[in-house]
């Protein structure tokens, strides 16, 4: 380009990056030129290697990426990363990890990003040991047991949380009781399963919320080996009405049903409504979030600031608090109780 116009190599580039250097004519020349060789400007991966940043940070999760646009909680989270990046002026990269562990750590490697946002990742430690490697600063929705201090964080107390939804369900007599998550064990299918207890979860968010459920029957004589677990893979109403299928045609099926999610909590609804009138008694159904459609179908639940909690992980990466404690967000949540939930009745 430099030598088809006859000027310098930094003229060149003055033409695209800094045009105030330049005469109007000079300029138009040097596009002219390009525009008949076809050459398209400066190539930008090779533009953010000599800055030393991209302009775009990651938002990993493990899931499909079209997760990130049908789950009504992920879509509100990425609002939340979406306004703070546009403050910023930079832009979001979404970084699903495929299942296998490899492809997982390449993606990681892989991503053109300054910086990540760990949303919703399974034993993410492996991920963030990549992170770290990388150099890079990183933001997790997972609130650390040991609150480390190196760790950025923004989460709730999901085993307080859960807890209290929980404990509205034992208080109104339920002792029968079954718990549904998604993706309790790895490659489990949709329906029960046995787990020796709740720390052998692999999610941090599913051991959390199972802990909370847990604490509240047992705080009534309700022991884990009593309650009913029940998974469903890919947080979906269909999974969810997979996992339940033939649960209340038990001889003493669950009075109660608390999901991990208004996801699943929805879809148990709907399973419910489709059985035939005065085929089971009442079920109580809790779910957790809160999203949208939770409050059009009475479900009582835990609300959680979805939104924000984005909005603040974002904030947290690209202006990032000079004191470490100030990294450490712990959200309020607040327990929503509605017409799904009432009190048990005696079959």
């Amino acid at each position: 380009m430099a030598d088809a116009v006859g000027v310098s190599r930094s003229t060149v580039s003055n033409a695209y990056s800094r045009p105030d250097q330049l005469s109007s004519a000079l300029r138009e020349r040097i596009l002219a030129a390009a525009r008949q060789l076809g050459y398209p400007g400066p190539n930008p991966t090779a533009r953010s290697l000599r800055r030393g940043f991209v302009g775009s940070i990651g938002v990993l999760f493990t899931s499909q990426l079209s997760y990130a646009f049908t789950d009504p909680f992920a879509v509100r989270f990425l609002a939340g990363v979406g306004a703070a990046t546009e403050r910023h002026g930079t832009s979001m990269l979404l970084v699903p990890l495929p299942q296998a562990q490899a492809d997982a750590r390449r993606a990681v490697e892989n991503a053109a990003v300054d910086g990540f946002c760990v949303y919703c990742v399974a034993d993410e430690e492996w991920a963030l040991d990549v992170i770290r490697a990388r150099g890079l600063p990183y933001v997790s929705t997972a609130v650390p047991e040991d609150a480390a201090a190196d760790k950025r964080f923004v989460g709730i107390d999901e085993r307080a949380a859960a807890r209290s939804v929980a404990a509205h369900v034992a208080g109104l007599g339920h002792r029968r009781v079954a718990l549904l998550v998604d993706s309790v064990l790895p490659d489990a299918p949709a329906g029960p399963v046995t787990l020796a207890g709740f720390e052998h979860a692999r999610h941090p968010t599913t051991r959390g919320r199972l802990a909370g459920f847990a604490d509240a029957f047992a705080e009534v004589g309700v022991a884990w080996s009593e309650l009913t677990l029940l998974n469903a893979p890919g947080n979906s109403g269909h999974a969810a009405s997979a996992a339940v299928a033939g649960l209340f045609d038990r001889s003493e099926p669950p009075t109660a049903v608390l999901a991990g999610t208004d996801v699943l909590a929805l879809g148990v609804l709907d399973a419910l409504a489709r059985r035939p009138n005065g085929t089971h008694p009442p079920v109580s159904v809790t779910g957790f979030d809160d999203v949208p459609e939770a409050a059009a179908a009475g479900l009582t639940t835990v609300r959680q600031p979805a939104q924000e909690k984005g909005r603040i992980a974002a904030e947290l990466l690209l202006d990032p608090p000079s004191d470490a404690a100030a990294g450490h967000v712990l959200l309020p949540t607040e327990l929503v109780v509605r017409a799904s939930t009432g009190p048990h009745v005696r079959s």
